[in-house]
């Protein structure tokens, strides 16, 4: 007896409940792999697939599998020669297996005027295939439809269509050496990381989009309701909450950008919701929405002032079905994006500007508003939609705990190079003393400390408390100084004060002790 017959034995709600528990355990992720954990009535009554879109990407114009290496530069290579004035592509890097990873540049260079530059990628978890191919779909419109030339206009763009080729190729989340590239913002660990940053960095973006799918069956999702729940949302919007990220451009992201969006998205029928996930709390199931974490792209790319957000569309564990739904959901978000920023250029630069004036306080460490609140979601039992009151912990609503004055600048020493590399692949702008000379700084001597013996991403977590202190110290000559009022000043703070939760040093990448002082200074701001 086969598996398909073996399972059809089973009675209806046990075999959903088996189907749930399959896509939570992830037994039919492989692209190759015929079941999915969602059963065809649940396809065809929520997630009907797209009528309109047409097979002009490599992986809708084959039955079975994604789009591949050649297929993904060929793809490239032929938008290239269509529009060779328009259109770059070149290899900003190379895989850990050594395949050279391609960004597409396109650009109306007879275009007058200055243009707001919009960074896009897909494909950075490997097992997230509809952001690629609805990227690839979005650049050939662009290219080919005349309906959308006018945005070039006043745009330009570069993207990174698959991030992460060595995940990708094998329909895996990770990158060749382990690490989930979408938690190495920060840290820098894994080469893909790295060179996709300094790419972005260069850039200078305006505007950034990463877009992502999640899993509509995760394992808590079989704890709740009657027999387990399915995730109902075509895409959730994630965006950044980080009270360092200055309220001006959070408030431009969320009300102008992802407002238009939603527009967009209920003309069309498709559901939308701001990114919510399970998370354990004390043996309860709660709902974590939104992020503040700098470890990923959202509020990454927020805190070098430029609206920002990662896009996460239904798919994982979904292998090609509602694929065409899903690209068209990428498709449409990326487009309200471009056409939002086209229409409103003057107020994005302004709003730029004005949040490049910076905070005179910085947020070090914060929590999340907890309350009450409402999700819809399918009901596996009835399957129907169902509204669920659950406890959100909301990052879009952050309360600060640790707050410090906003420095002149930072000082580092000369041997610190790691931290420094580092610093330059963000986007931040170093300067080194020419002679020794005199400051009177803030040190940060560290109180409390605890060292995680479990390693996350690689790395063994510190947990440090400090304490600053008044000193007057005599640096060297080739003394780095880091002043905060540049662009990317919110991502300073955010790395470089030893609390917060996504810095060097409570990443490890920095390894201190109890009771030492961190080769980290704080140069206060003088009173006028």
């Amino acid at each position: 007896m086969d598996r398909q017959n073996t399972i059809n034995l089973i009675p209806i709600n046990m075999r959903s409940i088996l189907f749930l528990l399959l896509g939570a355990i992830g037994v039919s992720c492989s692209p190759l792999a015929q079941p999915v954990p969602q059963r065809k009535e649940i396809t065809e009554r929520f997630f009907a697939d797209a009528d309109t879109i047409k097979n002009v990407t490599p992986a809708l114009q084959k039955d079975r599998g994604f789009t591949n290496y050649e297929e993904l530069t060929g793809f490239l290579s032929n938008l290239e020669s269509k529009k060779p004035d328009w259109i770059d592509v070149s290899y900003i890097g190379e895989s850990q297996k050594g395949y050279k990873v391609p960004m597409i540049t396109i650009s109306n260079k007879s275009a007058q005027g200055e243009k707001i530059k919009v960074w896009m990628q897909a494909g950075l978890h490997g097992n997230e295939p509809a952001s690629t191919e609805g990227l690839l779909y979005l650049l050939h419109e662009l290219v080919n439809n005349p309906e959308y030339t006018y945005l070039l206009d006043k745009l330009d763009i570069r993207a990174v269509p698959m991030a992460n080729i060595d995940g990708y190729l094998k329909q895996s989340r990770y990158a060749k050496n382990g690490l989930d590239l979408n938690r190495d913002q920060t840290k820098l660990m894994a080469p893909e990381s790295v060179f996709l940053k300094q790419e972005f960095s260069n850039y200078d973006a305006q505007v950034a989009l990463d877009f992502h799918e999640y899993n509509p069956f995760r394992r808590d999702f079989a704890k709740m309701s009657s027999f387990g729940i399915i995730g109902l949302y075509d895409i959730m919007f994630l965006t950044s909450g980080n009270l360092n990220v200055p309220q001006n451009l959070r408030t431009l992201t969320d009300s102008l950008f992802v407002g238009n969006t939603m527009k967009v998205l209920d003309q069309n029928g498709l559901t939308h919701h701001q990114y919510i996930s399970t998370t354990d709390y004390k043996g309860a199931i709660h709902f974590n929405q939104g992020s503040n974490n700098s470890r990923s792209s959202a509020t990454s790319y927020a805190l070098t002032n430029a609206v920002s957000s990662l896009i996460e569309v239904r798919g994982v564990k979904l292998n090609k079905t509602s694929f065409k739904r899903r690209i068209t959901t990428t498709f449409l978000v990326g487009l309200s994006y471009l056409e939002t920023a086209y229409n409103n250029d003057e107020l994005v630069r302004k709003t730029i500007q004005q949040a490049q004036k910076g905070q005179e306080s910085i947020s070090v460490t914060s929590s999340k508003t907890v309350y009450e609140g409402t999700i819809e979601a399918i009901d596996v039992d009835t399957r129907e939609i169902i509204k669920m009151e659950v406890t959100l912990r909301d990052a879009i609503k952050m309360n600060p705990e640790l707050t410090r004055k906003r420095p002149e600048a930072y000082l580092i020493n000369k041997n610190q190079k790691k931290i420094v590399e580092k610093l330059k692949v963000l986007g931040v702008e170093l300067e080194q003393l020419s002679e020794e000379k005199n400051y009177s700084v803030e040190s940060f001597q560290v109180t409390n400390y605890d060292r995680a013996n479990a390693k996350y991403e690689k790395m063994n977590l510190q947990d440090v408390r400090t304490k600053l202190e008044k000193k007057s110290i005599t640096f060297p000559r080739g003394t780095y100084i880091i002043y905060t009022d540049q662009k990317n000043a919110p991502i300073i703070t955010e790395v470089l004060e030893p609390e917060a939760p996504n810095s060097f040093v409570s990443f490890g990448v920095l390894e201190t002790d109890l009771n030492r002082e961190l080769p980290i200074y704080r140069l206060p701001k003088t009173i006028p």
